[in-house]
């Protein structure tokens, strides 16, 4: 027997939310990743060795990245309903180095529930 349209726009909704979630982690994974580089080896390599293109092409990549990020959290939390203190919590991660890597943590949890749940859902319909 088919699941119900509630049931159906239930089940794409929490698709939508997952893949949002993959997305920032993803997404917040590189940012941190170039917010280390751009602190750790190319602004050294600016300051102690005059080479300044290290971090004008670093700082840019990093740059887009940021954006991305931020689009990224507004997407998932959007498909999430995310309250005002998870936001600025994700929001906030984006300017403290490592940060990213912990948050990215609790979004792989809370996928693989969202995955688990939606598993448990469907077998037991």
């Amino acid at each position: 027997m088919p699941d119900s349209p509630s049931a159906q726009n239930t089940h794409t909704m929490n698709n939508n939310y997952i893949a949002k979630l993959i997305q920032l982690r993803r997404t917040g994974f590189c940012e941190a990743v170039s917010f280390v580089v751009l602190l750790c080896v190319a602004m050294p390599l600016k300051y102690y060795y005059d080479y300044p293109l290290a971090v004008k092409y670093t700082g840019w990549a990093h740059g887009l990245l940021f954006i991305i990020y931020i689009a990224a959290v507004l997407r998932a939390a959007y498909a999430g309903s995310w309250g005002l203190k998870r936001i600025a919590i994700f929001l906030t991660a984006a300017f403290v180095p490592l940060a990213p890597f912990f948050l990215e943590k609790s979004l792989k949890t809370e996928t693989e529930e969202l995955r688990n749940s939606a598993t448990a859902k469907l077998t037991s319909s």
